[in-house]
């Protein structure tokens, strides 16, 4: 059978249908339809049940999906490895990310990776959406969070630290405020997520912990603008260490609690590398993932 129908019947199943996989793979949707199509021909069953809103499997595409799985990855794995006898690594590499994190802490970073490896080219996927690593065929994704849990091999990138930052221009304007409490008397900015449009959380090199309950003037979903935000002078916001750390060493933020930890959900948070678990991981992968180490 042909194998690169096969990977397309994959592809629609996991991304549910025949316009996704058009669109990822830049072609007309009646093209996968016709390649579906040739599919069920061949085998001379219906795969899915096609209505106005969206493909169900048959039993007999459930069962053809869950016996061709395996084989057809195993399949691209020895593709992969019969690249990677090649000297120089090579190949396409989708990697993704958040959009805040793509932008002020990868980016800067790519033209040492692609000096070093001029023949992988590199697809960045930047979105704040959880992406499905498998459906959507991600060799590495970098994740922010507390420690992550599921099915992905995981590894620390980076710690991350938060700081409540404001511009010199606020501060003058406002005053710096003395201690955490005087922050409700504050403009402040936030993001529209669980906790950090609530309450701010800081530790002290004791330990102590103090919550103050914010009701930010701004909010704001995405960390570009909110830091554009804050370098405006529009109040104080509280911006990943990554995100800003240019801005505090400039002078043109404020860490205005230098001495205190500052979080808005947990204390322990970092920047995670998660790619899919299987026995083989390619050259390309490889060498993204040990310049990530370097760098981090």
């Amino acid at each position: 059978m042909n194998l690169t129908h096969l990977q397309i019947f994959l592809d629609v199943v996991r991304l549910g249908s025949f316009a996704a996989v058009a669109r990822k793979q830049d072609t007309d949707p009646s093209s996968i339809s016709r390649q579906i199509a040739a599919i069920e021909a061949e085998l001379g069953v219906r795969l899915f049940e096609r209505t106005t809103r969206r493909l169900v499997l048959t039993e007999a595409g459930q069962l053809t999906f869950d016996r061709i799985l395996a084989p057809i990855e195993e399949i691209g794995e020895i593709r992969e490895l019969a690249r990677d006898v090649v000297a120089v690594p090579q190949g396409n590499l989708r990697v993704s990310t958040s959009v805040a994190f793509g932008e002020r802490w990868l980016m800067p970073r790519l033209p040492a990776f692609r000096e070093a490896y001029p023949k992988i080219r590199l697809e960045l996927i930047l979105s704040d959406e959880t992406t499905d690593l498998v459906a959507e065929k991600i060799d590495l994704a970098i994740r922010l969070g507390a420690r992550l849990s599921g099915p992905y091999v995981a590894s620390k990138l980076l710690t991350t630290r938060y700081h409540l930052v404001a511009s010199p221009a606020y501060l003058e304007k406002a005053g710096r405020p003395a201690t955490p409490a005087e922050i409700p008397a504050h403009e402040t900015i936030a993001f529209p997520f669980p906790g950090f449009r609530s309450q701010w959380k800081f530790r002290s090199a004791r330990g102590r912990v103090q919550e103050i309950e914010i009701e930010p003037a701004l909010i704001i979903s995405n960390a570009l603008a909110l830091r554009r935000a804050a370098l405006e002078g529009l109040g104080m916001a509280l911006l990943s260490d990554w995100t800003i750390r240019n801005d505090l060493e400039s002078g043109k933020l404020i860490d205005v609690f230098k001495g205190l930890e500052v979080t808005a959900t947990d204390f322990d948070t970092a920047a995670w590398t998660l790619y899919p678990s299987r026995s083989y991981v390619p050259a390309k992968t490889r060498c993204f993932i040990e310049c990530l180490k370097v760098w981090s």
